[in-house]
């Protein structure tokens, strides 16, 4: 049945003595009100006369749609439809207008018949549910927000039990709620390396403070995704912790572009020190074939030839060391935090950009004994002093000093850059007699693709990899410049909470021992190949040769010859040494490899520690170092050094 309020509605009879049908309802701090089949208000109670703002005597005779929302008449008609029928109770919930603006009030409406059983008025009483409404719709739509959240999102109880995970949640882990109740799961532990980790993580939770982190995480369906993770408290109305909740965003590909972007500010760095380091390897080259000239003119007198040997190794020996300090910057490598030695990164950087920097610019360092040590990545950090250093060298075009020094303070000291009053931080500056900066420099130097160098001499990307190298290791960044006076970077960094005891071998340097084995030497250098065989031939090793990749393999497959090690270069043409470590853990798989390389990929090594291998010797290598890992790999113990 269609009913209209503004028409009378079939079989209502008339209204007669309104007032006694609000019956106890009269004096109810509820609003009440009676009306007939065409919504006129026959009587109202004092409540429903101040919520609405009317004298009761004035609501007489008012028309209910004067109250209604517009919106909502429909919804009352269909009220009305049904009051006519038995049982002639209806419940409804309606948005009214009144002077405090729109209220939504619950209703409860009874239809009140006359003695032939036809109904005579309706009777409504209601209370004002704004508030719940309102309550009801904010937790609706915060539920859903929860729910549909691009964020992965826990709640635990205080022991780090989950009680609730989002749909993102359950997406990126494969868990559901049930999987993780009946499984045990602790959701806080997923993504912390070790026991440590965790125990400091929930010392953080537990004290109330907020704990931040990325975790590189693996998950079951493959591979590995990284992600922010944000654990906070959350406290009852006396403040005590009834739950946590964990926030984890997958930043995955964020980490892929800082990683893309820090390899392009270190490729950018080293193309300023490319001419630099080949005006220094024309020196070292210009040593070396000099005083080997020189030898070969005539028969020198030997302390001569011991001179002139001497000068050949030291410069081969500082050769070696630069190209390794430069694989190290340009190597693409993936993010590792150890303990490290911020004295010993110090004075291997100085010496390197000392060797390579114009003679007009000078170095000093001044660093503290027994520093302790960081727990970074070391490349990391090298990174950002070799970007200082650069920035300092070019801030001084007319040459002048570059001065690094390192120093402890307690995290107490450095509460105006934000530090952890409960940490120790190591310090590390590095310090120019340039030109300085102006304070509106200073103020975007970490922003990306700022630079004040001329067009084509920078990216801008530098000092912003910096920052977010710094930020990513928690530490913090001061810097302290004024034009004509130089500039000084500190870089804060917090201490490894544990001493790291730096294990060492105690063992001669001019310790080679002999041995009667077989070896295989597979390398495509004649005169490599020509040297280990006479070294190791004159301790006593019996050797085998082999220029290519695919003759090693030819003589590996003859079981006839008795091979107990292989000293096996990396990059050969035909077959390289993975292919021929393939060919040995199927032809022989007990055999004793040692892999010789002057630079070992990550990707390099990752294939080799799938087939089973660890050892390695970075070249160049002393023969002493490789005589003493050929004699531990042969006799079982471990070789790995490098």
């Amino acid at each position: 049945m269609s009913v209209v309020i503004s028409e009378p509605v079939a079989g209502l009879s008339e209204p007669s003595a309104a007032e006694t049908w609000l019956g106890a309802w009269a004096t109810s701090a509820d609003c009440a009100y009676c009306r007939d089949g065409a919504g006129r208000i026959l009587a109202a109670n004092l409540s429903f006369a101040r919520k609405f703002g009317r004298a009761s005597a004035k609501l007489q005779e008012a028309h209910v749609r004067e109250f209604v929302h517009p919106d909502d008449l429909a919804a009352l008609q269909a009220t009305t439809a049904e009051l006519i029928r038995p049982p002639h109770r209806a419940t409804g919930q309606h948005r009214w207008l009144t002077p405090q603006g729109v209220r939504w009030f619950a209703w409860d409406e009874v239809a009140v018949c006359d003695e032939q059983g036809a109904v005579s008025v309706i009777r409504a009483v209601g209370r004002d549910i704004t508030r719940q409404r309102l309550a009801e719709e904010q937790f609706y739509r915060l539920s859903r927000a929860v729910e549909q959240s691009p964020v992965s999102i826990a709640i635990t109880d205080p022991d780090g039990r989950a009680q609730y995970v989002n749909s993102k949640f359950t997406a990126v882990t494969g868990l559901t709620l049930e999987d993780l109740l009946d499984q045990r799961i602790e959701v806080l532990r997923d993504g912390h390396p070790d026991e440590a980790s965790y125990q400091n993580f929930w010392t953080t939770v537990r004290g109330g403070g907020e704990w931040r982190g990325e975790h590189a995480t693996p998950r079951s369906g493959g591979g590995t995704i990284w992600e922010s993770v944000k654990v906070s408290c959350l406290r009852s109305q006396a403040g005590e912790i009834t739950n946590y909740l964990c926030l984890r965003e997958d930043i995955t590909e964020r980490k892929k572009l800082e990683l893309e972007l820090r390899q392009a500010q270190k490729m950018e760095s080293l193309g300023t020190l490319a001419g630099g380091i080949a005006h220094d390897f024309n020196n070292l080259l210009a040593i070396i074939n000099g005083y080997a000239e020189f030898c070969q003119q005539g028969a020198p007198e030997p302390e001569t030839l011991q001179k002139s040997l001497r000068e050949i190794h030291r410069a081969a020996q500082r050769a070696s060391g630069l190209v390794r300090q430069i694989l190290t910057f340009s190597r693409k490598t993936e993010v590792k935090f150890s303990p490290m030695d911020l004295n010993q990164l110090a004075r291997d950087i100085g010496a390197l950009l000392a060797e390579t920097f114009p003679r007009t610019v000078t170095f000093q360092t001044q660093l503290q004994e027994r520093l302790p040590p960081l727990l970074a990545d070391q490349n990391q950090i090298q990174q950002i002093v070799l970007n200082f250093c650069v920035n300092a060298r070019d801030a001084m075009p007319q040459g002048g000093m570059i001065s690094l020094s390192t120093s402890t303070h307690p995290g107490r000291t450095l509460s105006r850059l934000g530090a952890d009053s409960a940490r120790n931080y190591a310090r590390l500056s590095v310090a120019d007699t340039g030109t300085g900066m102006t304070p509106e420099v200073r103020a975007r130097i970490f922003e990306p693709f700022y630079t004040t160098k001329p067009v084509n001499q920078g990216t801008g990307l530098g000092l912003a990899v910096v920052y977010g190298i710094v930020v990513a290791h928690h530490g913090f960044i001061e810097v302290e410049s004024a034009p004509g006076a130089g500039s000084t970077f500190s870089v804060y960094l917090p201490l490894a909470e544990t001493a790291v005891a730096a294990s060492c071998t105690t063992t001669s340097s001019n310790w080679f021992p002999g041995g009667k084995e077989s070896v295989l030497i597979v390398d495509d250098e004649d005169a490599l190949r020509t040297l280990l065989a006479s070294a190791l031939e004159r301790k006593g090793y019996r050797t085998i040769s082999a220029a290519t990749g695919l003759e090693a393999i030819e003589i590996l497959g003859d079981p006839s010859r008795d091979i107990d090690a292989v000293l096996l270069d990396l990059n050969m043409p035909g077959a390289t040494g993975i292919d021929v470590m393939k060919i040995i853990r199927i032809a022989r798989p007990n055999l004793k490899v040692l892999v010789l390389s002057g630079h070992i990929t990550p990707e390099a090594r990752g294939e080799f520690e799938q087939l089973g291998h660890k050892e390695f010797v970075q070249k160049p290598y002393k023969l002493e170092e490789l005589g003493r890992r050929l004699r531990l790999l042969i006799e079982g113990g471990s070789a790995k050094i490098g």
